[in-house]
């Protein structure tokens, strides 16, 4: 209470005012020997600064605060005349209008506002303002203010929630599932729903098997909703992401939160969610017959299909990817929403990044779209995989680029040439190679090789900085260059940008199931522009295109780049 005092600039509370003024009679004489004092020296003050004004440079006060403020008015020399009668000046903030005090407590954090209501009657009274507690929610969570018009995707959540239950009931029934929000007390929001869940708001990654995933917890309208993010179906990565809701959480009652299971399609259900330890929280299904189907498994497999990859088993005639379909299936339904996540953070951008880091969506063959997260590290941009196979599991480092090794690329007529491009590629990839060797038997100079006449004589990280701009440099980008695939490379998406900015040497990690026998394969890294890159697989001869993930996810910001690289390191080793 005294550090609220303190920073409300109260001082003691009112009973304390009151022992105070009777102490101040005891010593009667003192004190009006202190206010004879006081006006005195205001009064040599004014005599002081005759004709005070602005031009004198004394600060003065209008008329209309002497007669809300003031113990009188202000005289013509710009002095507050305590001789003349008017309303007191206020001592303390307990003598502010009730509006200024909501004005004032709305700025104030809202875990520090039940200690300002320790303070004294008045603040408590106030601290029962609407206004402030909406203002707490907006500010700290972002929470819509609109409390009857909460929008996700374009539909009313309402409409999107409820409706899931039984689309052939009136929608006269819909109002009675859910919650009187009319009457929701915006304080009772803030201190049993958005405050003792703020720990889960963010990015996480669910801990199924190899295959990972992307959840992110926001707050939407009155719920505190978990929005599993998936890919566009393949091949197509310029669509927007797919979002599925998983659980929500919302005040069902007064002062109460509800959890409730998202998961299957008879609409919302009793559910839980448990906090493991530091960033990691699991989440529970107490009704996982909701998540059951009349048809049984045949009918969920044929539903999951659909949301899974828009199209039926038929329509999908390569015999490998039908089996990966139905293996994903099988081991993905055991869980029945009954997950463990583990936070994961957007990498921190830098002014000498090559572009602007972040996550994306690329083409994995027959594994169809998955997302990674690009990040730079000094010399070197990677791609850890948010979402995997069970090829290449989720958490691993699917590329690693070099960008000290920049490839010029051939002309456009032999760019069509495979085996030109596994030339340049394969002469910086020995010379790597050779350079790696070095280092490990110990300290020597620096060899010049096939590395040099293969990046046209440019390497380390000073050539980077002046070829290429980072994405908060004002130098205009490089003359883009036409680029084109070679002849015999695999591409999943076909229409990929026909003009490259620049090319690094890096590798690519592959593996066979179940991560057996993993090694790194050299591959070309084409930037194509600020929201789009690829990587030729020059083993596999076939072809990655990556688009930005253009989502807003709040709460999602690494505190710093330390936090980040602890968390790239926890994320390889859940899957190694």
């Amino acid at each position: 209470m005294a550090v609220c005092a303190r920073l409300c600039g109260v001082g003691q509370s009112r009973r304390c005012r009151r022992r105070q003024r009777n102490n101040q009679q005891d010593q009667g004489s003192d004190s009006e020997m202190d206010e004879e004092e006081e006006e005195r020296i205001v009064g040599q003050k004014q005599g002081d600064v005759p004709g005070g004004g602005p031009e004198s440079g004394v600060a003065t006060a209008g008329p209309s605060d002497a007669c809300e403020y003031g113990r009188g008015h202000v005289n013509r020399g710009g002095f507050l005349d305590r001789t003349s009668s008017g309303p007191p000046h206020p001592q303390s903030l307990t003598e502010l209008p009730p509006e200024l005090l909501v004005e004032i407590f709305s700025l104030l954090p809202g875990t520090a506002l039940p200690a300002v209501a320790l303070i004294c009657k008045k603040f408590r009274q106030i601290l029962n303002t609407e206004t402030i507690w909406r203002r707490r929610c907006v500010e700290e969570f972002g929470m819509n203010e609109d409390l009857r018009k909460m929008e996700a995707g374009g539909v009313s959540s309402r409409d999107l929630y409820v409706k899931r239950v039984n689309p052939r009931v009136k929608s006269g029934r819909f109002m009675k599932l859910l919650p009187d929000y009319e009457h929701m007390d915006y304080r009772d929001v803030y201190t049993h729903l958005l405050h003792p869940y703020r720990y889960i708001l963010g990015l996480w990654q669910p801990d199924i098997g190899p295959y990972g995933g992307l959840l992110n917890v926001v707050v939407d309208g009155l719920f505190i909703i978990g929005w599993m993010y998936l890919p566009p179906h393949d091949p197509r990565v310029e669509d927007p992401m797919r979002r599925r809701p998983l659980f929500r959480i919302h005040m069902w009652e007064s002062k109460k939160a509800t959890v409730e299971c998202m998961y299957g399609h008879k609409g919302p259900h009793k559910g839980d969610i448990q906090t493991v330890k530091m960033d990691e929280f699991s989440t529970k299904c107490n009704q996982t017959d909701h998540h059951r189907m009349p048809g049984g498994r045949q009918e969920e497999f044929r539903t999951w299909l659909e949301e899974e990859w828009g199209r039926t088993l038929e329509e999908i005639f390569h015999e490998h990817m039908q089996e990966l379909i139905l293996m994903k299936f099988i081991y993905t339904s055991q869980y029945d929403n009954c997950l463990t996540y583990r936070r994961i953070y957007l990498p921190p951008a830098m002014p000498s990044d090559l572009l602007q880091p972040g996550l994306f969506k690329g083409t994995y063959g027959s594994h169809g779209l998955e997302i990674v997260m690009l990040s730079f590290h000094g010399t070197s941009a990677r791609a850890t995989k948010l979402t995997g196979d069970p090829n290449v599991p989720a958490g691993q480092l699917t590329l690693d680029i070099d960008l000290s090794q920049p490839v010029v690329l051939p002309d456009l007529e032999h760019q069509h040439n495979i085996e030109e491009l596994s030339r340049l590629v394969l002469g910086v990839h020995e010379e790597v190679q050779r350079e790696v060797e070095q280092q490990a038997k110990g300290p020597s100079a620096p060899v010049i090789g096939a590395a040099e006449g293969a990046c046209g004589g440019a390497s380390g990280a000073e050539g980077i900085a002046e070829d290429q701009p980072g994405p908060g440099s004002s130098t205009t980008p490089p003359e883009a260059q036409p680029f084109v695939l070679p002849l015999g490379v695999m591409a999943r998406n076909e229409v990929y940008p026909r003009t490259c900015r620049k090319c690094f040497y890096g590798t690519g990690l592959i593996a066979g199931h179940g991560f057996t026998s993993p090694e790194r394969t050299p591959g070309l890294f084409v930037l194509f522009d600020e929201d789009h890159f690829g990587f030729i697989w020059l083993e596999l001869k076939s072809f990655s295109l990556y688009s930005r993930l253009t989502d807003h996810l709040a709460h999602a910001h690494a505190p710093n780049m330390e936090r980040f690289e602890a968390m790239l390191h926890n994320m390889q080793s859940w899957t190694s």
